[in-house]
């Protein structure tokens, strides 16, 4: 019988001085009365916590005492401009992890500053960018207009358009790279208000998707500090680097921000955009110094040689001060409803956290929700928005939602709202969670584990942003890994953040960034040092396959078609889905298209802006789900089937007479149902088939089996043999984010008695981004750790059978049938008996 389950540190900091983000601190204007005093961390969690049995679902509450910061003098080769731009910013005296990093980046070295959230990453690049730019400016020949983008007539066409781009009259240039288009708006409004002293030596300005086409030509010809995203580097600026030339000759410094979340498919497709940015500069004669910025994470110096390529120096030790942190772990209730197979089920994770947010909102606490998905996101600002206006019809508006898939100008008042203050509570996908500076909020709500530790400081981080102490409310799903979480605080609070797992490597991501590479400069075989041991081999197959040419010593590129357009660095799968309305033909929004299938298949439910949407057609040729407005009282969740076959078994490790296993399989996925379930209590009201086509995936997996002796010694009948390897199934799948920075939607899993290849009882857990991300050879690298942890989780759980807490999954495409909890902890003590 088969069965399925689809893919699809250090705390936190404040400083004092508005060191963290510098120049973009906003006053908020003043909130109800009702706010807690002094915003104390402690008298907020006791208010939150004195409704009737509120205060028993706490599970822990770790204090995260003040700390005092420790000062350095300023880099002797920083420009006085600059220090005196820095001191009339307010702050007069760096933090000594501030001015080690500016050290490495004035020597001309590389380097990573890994520090808490708050403490001064962007001063430690800022301070030798800007330098280095107003060094560049000096003498240099301004040309009148130049001042903004809009204002200067650009004549010319190509390379150094119309003149003005050779490096006397352009200068030194640093370009920054930012995972979102939030963030790199965020650190313009720094950049200009902190280098305004300095007049036209310092010229920032974003060029990304939302960039006006009309401004777009002046940012190319005058700024010299770009703030873009890998997006925009790979498909905008690397495959037009000629028009960019002036730009890349003079090019200094390459800042990378929040480098942390170039993990997985992602990171290892950021990783050959970069690779192709270097070799194009040192096309053009420069050779830039990487400064990397990267909330505290294992190994970042590592971690960052491998996104660059190059040796990265690195800055750990983080010496600015913190005001008190106050963390909360928080289980919600169990309810009188009964789930699949009779199972017990808790309060949800999404209304709990709405409750709270409207509970902060009335108390004027100023607070961010942050939860895992687009819909949660809305989800949650609905639920706060209607109880808000049960009790001040004049707060409701104050709280809302911010996800992606949003239109610019939406994105952009949401910004502008929360920097003013305007907005008491926001619901919000990690969006928000990467460095955009939201000073003055007083507690942060955290909806689920989001994924990695890391994460959860960044995101707890975002809170007490001007020294004062915070608040921090982890809100437990009912989920294995969040459960355990809750239960087990040291495993939170003691252990060391994640590794950054990346695989530059990975054929299926290197062999579309050497067609563009190629496409950009043609190849040479003395490539190869800069993309790796694969670089051969993949040559010869791309040639093969005709998408490149040999002429002489190089490979070219010869098809009609963008090159860059083979590589898809989000791993979306093609291009988005537009959500439109039915009707007035109004685009509300997009979907990633790999997420298609499941979220915006005929009859789902879809949340925008508050508003509520019935999907009623999904075209996939078109790319396009049309909705229309309409308020079911149920949510929808997609169900899909899985089979996995064994193409290549890389490495295997014998644990007695099972064997553990690393290689690469072919996963065939179909999304064939989805399930209407009650808002608030997730109640399943009904199933509805779907007819989608199937899609294959060529990825990475672990995979462990056992044999018919093990079987007998644990004492697992056949009969419950299924339910055993399907339980275990999903609770490693739910444990594998302790031990490797991904969530459980990055990673699918397959249970079988008797598999085809194997011919025994397997398991298979399996990356799902095509040629794998990382975690699966992870957890094939932890494998005791991780099924040891596993082990436990399923056996301290309370209840009888089995629940979302400990063995059933939300993603199962079984419907958590069939699973077998007793089953699943004698199967894996067997397991466990002999590994090594």
């Amino acid at each position: 019988m088969l069965s399925l389950c689809v893919a699809p540190v250090t705390p936190p900091v404040a400083t004092a001085g508005r060191p963290h983000l510098v120049g973009t601190s906003v006053r908020s204007p003043a909130v109800p009365s009702r706010k807690v005093p002094d915003s104390d961390p402690r008298a907020v969690l006791a208010q939150l916590t004195a409704g009737a049995g509120r205060a028993a679902r706490i599970t822990h509450t770790e204090h995260l005492p003040p700390r005092v910061g420790r000062h350095a003098d300023w880099p002797g080769q920083i420009r006085p401009e600059v220090v005196d731009a820095v001191r009339e910013s307010g702050i007069e005296r760096l933090w000594e992890h501030q001015a080690r990093a500016a050290g490495h980046a004035l020597r001309g070295e590389s380097v990573i500053i890994a520090t808490g959230t708050a403490s001064g990453k962007s001063l430690s690049y800022l301070m030798p960018v800007l330098s280095t730019l107003v060094d560049g400016a000096a003498g240099t020949d301004r040309t009148e207009g130049a001042s903004g983008p809009g204002d200067q007539e650009v004549q010319g066409g190509k390379g150094d358009a119309g003149g003005v781009g050779h490096r006397g009259a352009r200068g030194s240039t640093a370009l920054y790279l930012a995972p979102t288009k939030a963030l790199a708006a965020d650190q313009r409004r720094a950049v200009s208000e902190l280098a305004a002293p300095l007049g036209t030596a310092v010229r920032p300005a974003v060029f990304d998707g939302d960039t006006p086409v009309e401004e777009r030509e002046w940012v190319r010809v005058f700024a010299n500090y770009v703030l873009t995203n890998p997006d925009m580097l790979h498909r905008g600026i690397l495959p037009a680097h000629a028009r960019w030339a002036s730009f890349l000759r003079s090019l200094r410094y390459v800042v990378i921000d929040e480098c942390h979340t170039y993990r997985g498919v992602f990171g290892s497709h950021v990783a050959q955009v970069i690779r192709r940015l270097r070799r194009v500069c040192a096309r053009y004669g420069s050779d830039p110094v990487f400064l990397l910025a990267s909330a505290t994470a294992a190994d970042p110096g590592e971690a960052a040689a491998r996104l660059t390529g190059v040796p990265v120096e690195e800055v750990t030790e983080d010496t600015s001060p913190r005001g008190e942190v106050v963390f909360a772990l928080w289980e919600p209730p169990l309810t009188e409803l009964e789930g699949e197979r009779g199972a017990p089920v808790r309060r949800t994770a999404t209304a709990e956290s709405a409750e709270l947010l409207t509970d902060l909102a009335v108390q004027g606490v100023r607070t961010v929700a942050f939860v895992r998905s687009r819909r949660g996101a809305e989800l949650i600002s609905l639920i706060a928005q209607d109880r808000l206006a049960a009790v001040d019809r004049s707060l409701s508006g104050r709280v809302a939602a911010y996800r992606g898939g949003y239109l610019p100008e939406e994105r952009r008042a949401l910004e502008h709202s929360l920097h003013t203050g305007e907005l008491l509570g926001l619901a919000a996908t990690n969006a928000l969670e990467l460095g955009v500076d939201v000073s003055g909020l007083d507690a942060v709500l955290i909806t689920g584990y989001p994924g990695t530790r890391a994460s959860v400081w960044q995101q707890a981080g975002r809170a007490g942003r001007t020294g004062e102490g915070a608040l921090a409310v982890l809100v437990a799903r009912d989920d294995p890994l969040d459960t355990y979480l809750v239960h087990h605080p040291d495993s939170l609070f003691r252990a060391p953040v994640e590794s950054t797992v990346l695989d530059p490597d990975n054929p299926y991501v290197l062999a579309p960034h050497l067609c563009a590479a190629a496409s950009e400069i043609p190849l040479t075989e003395n490539d190869s040092a800069l993309f790796g041991d694969g670089f051969p081999d993949l040559l010869r197959q791309l040639e093969e396959r005709r998408l490149l040419r040999r002429r002489g010593a190089s490979w070219y590129w010869t098809l009609k078609e963008r090159a860059c357009d083979l590589a898809d660095i989000r791993g979306s799968g093609g291009a988005p889905v537009q959500v439109v309305e039915d009707g007035t033909g109004r685009l509300l929004g997009t979907v990633d298209a790999g997420a298609a299938h499941s979220t915006v298949h005929e009859g789902a439910v879809h949340l925008h802006q508050g508003r509520t949407y019935v999907v009623r057609h999904l075209d996939l040729e078109d790319s396009a789900a049309l909705v229309e407005e309409a308020s079911p009282p149920w949510t929808t969740m997609a169900r899909d089937t899985t089979s996995v076959s064994v193409l290549e078994t890389d490495e295997q490790v014998p644990w007695g007479d099972a064997r553990l296993c690393y290689g690469t399989v072919e996963v065939t996925n179909q999304v064939v149902s989805y399930l209407r379930r009650r808002l608030i209590t997730g109640e399943v009201m009904g199933e509805t088939k779907l007819d989608l086509p199937p899609r294959t995936l060529r990825t990475r997996a672990v995979w462990w089996t056992l044999t018919e002796d093990q079987l007998e010694a644990a004492g697992v009948e056949h009969a419950v043999l299924p339910g055993a390897l399907h339980a275990a199934e999903h609770a490693a799948i739910g444990l594998l984010p302790l031990f490797a920075t991904c969530d459980r939607w990055d990673i699918g899993g397959v249970s079988i008695a008797l598999h085809p290849d194997t011919l025994l009882p397997t398991v298979f857990v399996y990356d799902g981004q095509p040629g794998g991300a990382g975690f699966a050879e992870r957890a094939f690298r932890t494998a005791r750790s991780w099924l040891t942890a596993t082990r436990d989780a399923i056996a301290a759980c309370e209840c009888e059978a089995g629940c979302p807490s400990c063995i059933q999954s939300p993603k199962c495409g079984n419907g958590n049938e069939p699973l077998h909890k007793r089953g699943a902890v004698r199967l894996l003590t067997e397991l466990l008996a002999s590994a090594v």
